[in-house]
């Protein structure tokens, strides 16, 4: 009896580890096509709780203008990508354009419906498959991964390791510049202090040639004055 309730347990165990699992983060792959002759977007609903993180890869093919069972890639394919919170009156956190292969991640911000939408477009006839006749269907396939941070790939890694390595670069430039100024303000405060002992320098020189000539007026007004008397009283 106590065998039989121990697997029950672990079956119970393993049924709400498998939930949970499933709750965290949920892949889906789907595909379908696109007229890239129409603006129309085709756009599906995804509910989302409140900050679950969503990484998108997609991939674009387009039908061959004479085999339209056959999908290769066309390097002139544009898919546009939008992403609008239905419940907060369509505001769009995501809009970005790519070629026919890329990603896109979005967090969302509070709970509720998410329109994502792609738009396929520069499929035109020009320079793609020889005979300049116009491009079919396109076909959009989608990887969807909800609620995974670890769905950041090793190339996002790299991505972010040069993007840390060049804020790293931009703070050793800020703390050069910083250094510079510092030295430059240092400059700047001993050109005002030589500048400002010159012209108290200066000043006081100017002083004292005014009080000698001061002097010397006097001393000759004096002596004027000494002389012209005693020429009258000769």
């Amino acid at each position: 009896m106590e065998i039989i309730q121990w697997k029950a347990l672990r079956q119970s165990y393993a049924i709400t580890l498998i939930l949970t699992l499933q709750c965290i983060l949920r892949v889906q792959a789907v595909y379908f096509y696109i007229d890239p002759s129409s603006s129309t977007p085709k756009c599906f609903y995804e509910e989302l709780p409140k900050d679950t993180m969503v990484v998108g890869h997609y991939t674009a093919l387009q039908a061959a203008p004479n085999s339209p069972n056959v999908y290769t890639e066309n390097p002139e394919l544009s898919i546009t990508v939008t992403v609008d919170e239905v419940f907060d009156n369509d505001h769009r956190v995501v809009n970005t354009k790519g070629s026919h292969t890329g990603k896109f991640t979005f967090s969302a911000a509070d709970a509720g419906d998410h329109r994502i939408c792609f738009t396929a477009s520069g499929a035109g006839a020009g320079g793609w498959l020889s005979g300049g006749q116009q491009g079919g269907q396109v076909k959009l396939t989608l990887d969807l991964a909800i609620g995974a941070t670890s769905a950041i790939d090793s190339a996002d890694k790299g991505k972010i390791g040069e993007l840390a390595q060049k804020v790293r670069d931009l703070n050793g430039r800020l703390v050069d510049i910083r250094r510079e100024q510092v030295f430059q303000r240092e400059r700047e405060a001993e050109f005002r202090d030589q500048s400002e002992s010159t012209n108290a320098r200066v000043v006081r020189w100017s002083l004292l040639q005014l009080i000698v000539l001061g002097v010397t007026c006097a001393w000759q007004l004096s002596h004027l004055r000494a002389f012209f008397i005693k020429q009258k009283l000769t």
